[in-house]
């Protein structure tokens, strides 16, 4: 039997921001749109989802007078993110 796929992670934006963040420190999000290609509407309410998941943790602030969203993975983030992929690695690896 196959290993559930968490459904969170299973979005592909969701998905995009967390294999982004993972490799990551943090990462604002201007990155973040400019990787995934979302609207700023669209991540802005994935990246919600995620945060209150509490697989990310969102910090908002200024530069200058700009302001500025960072994003950065949790280690409860980093764990769902692992066992997302050793779940799809599953689906991946069985043979029919």
């Amino acid at each position: 039997m196959f290993k559930e796929l968490n459904p969170l992670l299973h979005s592909e934006l969701r998905l995009a921001v967390m294999s982004i963040l993972i490799s990551a420190e943090s990462a604002d999000f201007v990155y973040l749109r400019e990787r995934t290609g979302a609207t700023a509407g669209n991540l802005s309410v994935q990246i919600d989802k995620l945060q209150k998941a509490g697989y990310i943790t969102v910090t908002k602030s200024f530069k200058g007078k700009m302001p500025c969203t960072t994003c950065a993975i949790t280690a409860e983030g980093s764990a769902a993110f692992a066992e997302y992929v050793d779940a799809l690695a599953d689906y991946i690896g069985r043979k029919p």
